[in-house]
């Protein structure tokens, strides 16, 4: 059995121990959720009794390879705003062109992003990168504090040692350091706006945002959460009634803003003047499409990046294309592009290149071969990739449910967050496995990074 196999064994174990076939510390566990807003829906946000591991070394690797490839991602960025030609690749909407070719008044493409990451055992691969409205940080900072201390885990810790990979004061930092770049290194302390999209029966923040802002606060910097709507720009200042913003923590998506609102926004237009450091700029959106995968899989565009990025692509990325009509190099052939995708069902997956609810993704391997042939015709008519199939890893996790624990296989995500292009801290995101895109057991877990004492 692995290192990290028998961690897990020893806490199912203790799980199995009389202190605790008594289920009442499960249920004080979810109730310091609940009473912390660490819910979804009413639900728990972390619907397992157990943090996800991960080895010294397996966190060691992460950083390494996640790192090389933010990297490699950053020059593809700055290639595409100089190249019309590879910027035309990225299936950028006219308007989202625009926003990309405004200076946003640092040099930081993205100040925070992270990478959708399937790690098992021996086996890491890359399959989505997120730098428009990555979440799950401070989330991940508070399951981390409310888990650290549960009674399974006291028992735990005297036969391993475990840390936290925190990220919220990673995130402060990189906000104030793009805020000091876009003023010249002034030292006042910005008023910060966390800019979200509110639901129609939503009249507060986000239960993540709430936390953010409540960070935020503490640590001294004046915060609100605030809606689009909400924002007015008139005489060079961007605000939200009597509250100066000077400093935007952008979570509402570039596309699914401007589906909403016009160019003639606050935000935009004080985007625009440089009246307010926007973070992530409008520039993210760039790397956020998944075409991006296509450009850094094109041995001609990364010929000449350094060796580690290129080793990283080589390694981590699954193969990718944007769907076309057109020939591709697939393991050094050349084959016809929607040909291959409809012989090779079962190992593909077609993605649309942005998340949209109007648009969704197709695994070959759960369709048949007409369904296959349909969602290829979708493909084709709208902006959609197609990549090589790579199965998250399945792991056991004891879960609650109606006074009893029981053992449920879960699909594991794991999603190192990276701050100015360092990886600091992870999370990790659940999904029943079989379960297909929706299960109230779906959500977020502890991360530690796992360590014999």
């Amino acid at each position: 059995m692995t290192q990290l196999g028998e961690a897990i064994a020893r806490y199912h174990k203790l799980l199995e121990t009389e202190p605790f076939k008594d289920t009442a510390w499960a249920e004080a566990l979810l109730g310091r959720m609940q009473s912390r807003g660490f819910t979804a829906g009413g639900n728990p946000i972390a619907p397992v009794l157990r943090p996800h591991f991960i080895t010294r070394r397996q966190y060691t690797n992460l950083v390494k390879a996640a790192e090389s490839l933010f990297s490699a991602i950053d020059r593809i960025k700055q290639l595409a705003l100089s190249s019309p030609q590879l910027l035309s690749r990225m299936e950028l909407l006219p308007a989202e062109k625009m926003l990309a070719s405004v200076d946003p008044g640092y040099p930081f493409l993205a100040v925070t992003s992270l990478l959708d990451t399937h790690l098992d055992n021996g086996t890491m691969h890359f399959v989505e990168y997120n730098a428009d409205t990555p979440a799950g940080v401070a989330y991940s900072d508070g399951l981390a504090e409310v888990f650290y201390d549960c009674p399974p885990m006291r028992q735990f810790r005297k036969r391993y040692a475990v840390s936290k990979p925190g990220g919220m004061k990673h995130l402060l930092e990189a906000l104030l350091r793009a805020y000091r770049e876009f003023t010249g290194g002034g030292k006042k302390l910005p008023h910060i706006a966390i800019v979200e999209i509110r639901q129609p029966t939503q009249s507060t923040g986000s239960g993540e945002l709430l936390l953010m802002q409540e960070f935020f606060r503490r640590e001294g910097y004046p915060a609100e959460i605030v809606a689009p709507e909400q924002l007015e720009y008139r005489n060079g200042v961007l605000r939200r009634g009597d509250f100066r913003i000077d400093l935007v923590y952008r979570r509402v998506k570039a596309q699914e803003f401007l589906v909403r609102y016009s160019l003639d926004h606050p935000l935009v237009r004080a985007y625009r003047d440089r009246a307010a450091c926007v973070v992530n700029s409008f520039r993210s959106e760039l790397a956020h499409k998944k075409a991006i995968f296509d450009l850094l899989t094109d041995d001609a565009i990364t010929a000449g990046f350094p060796l580690a990025e290129r080793k990283a692509i080589h390694d981590y990325i699954p193969w990718t294309r944007v769907v076309s009509a057109s020939k591709v190099t697939y393991r050094g052939e050349l084959v016809d592009l929607p040909e291959f995708i409809v012989k090779n069902r079962e190992r593909l997956v077609l993605k649309p290149n942005d998340d949209s609810a109007e648009q969704h993704s197709f695994h070959g391997w759960e369709v048949d071969a007409r369904g296959w042939e349909r969602a290829l015709k979708t493909a084709m008519r709208h902006p959609y990739v197609v990549q090589e199939r790579v199965p998250p890893p399945v792991v056991r996790f004891p879960v609650y449910k109606y006074g009893e624990i029981e053992m449920r296989d879960m699909e594991v995500d794991l999603h190192p967050h990276a701050f100015l292009g360092r990886v600091q801290g992870c999370s990790t995101w659940l999904t029943v496995a079989g379960a297909g895109s929706f299960s109230t057991l779906s959500g977020l877990a502890a991360t530690f990074v796992v360590e014999p004492r």
